[in-house]
């Protein structure tokens, strides 16, 4: 497995497991508020993209998992539900740590049982409960790591 920044001929590939990760992470919530597919491609394109800097998981030139991180912010975060507990999630964190080593940061959804126990399986903390903002207004939680 290497992990790679995002090239354009990604799309396609990382969009699709972006969606099915996240219909496997809150399942309830991708029923009741979740966007089409094509809103997400849009939001994807014109803000995830322009915002971040992507950086993607590929094994078998295939993309499994990705990372959309603004300096020490983890803005997106998924691994292919094929390919989760098989160490991706763990080795894109590393890499994040890489370009941001004494702090990163993230915002879940506090429904987001697994995605709650693999931060702090890796050493984040969750620091506060609130609510994010719309169009989602759904409970979530800050995780934070520091060195």
């Amino acid at each position: 497995m290497q992990i790679r920044l995002y090239a354009p001929s990604d799309f396609k590939a990382v969009t699709h497991l972006w969606r099915r990760a996240r219909e496997l992470a809150f399942p309830e919530f991708q029923r009741t508020k979740g966007h089409t597919f094509k809103e997400d491609c849009a939001y994807f394109k014109n803000v995830v993209l322009q915002e971040n800097n992507v950086w993607v998981a590929e094994t078998d030139s295939c993309a499994v998992g990705f990372i959309a991180i603004k300096d020490d912010f983890i803005d997106q975060f998924y691994v292919s539900p094929d390919h989760q507990r098989q160490g991706t999630g763990a080795m894109l964190l590393d890499h994040a740590r890489t370009l941001s080593p004494e702090k990163l940061w993230l915002y879940t959804f506090q429904s987001n049982t697994n995605g709650r126990i693999f931060y702090e399986k890796n050493g984040f903390i969750a620091t506060k409960f609130g609510v994010s903002p719309a169009p989602e207004s759904e409970p979530d939680v800050l995780f934070e790591w520091k060195r």
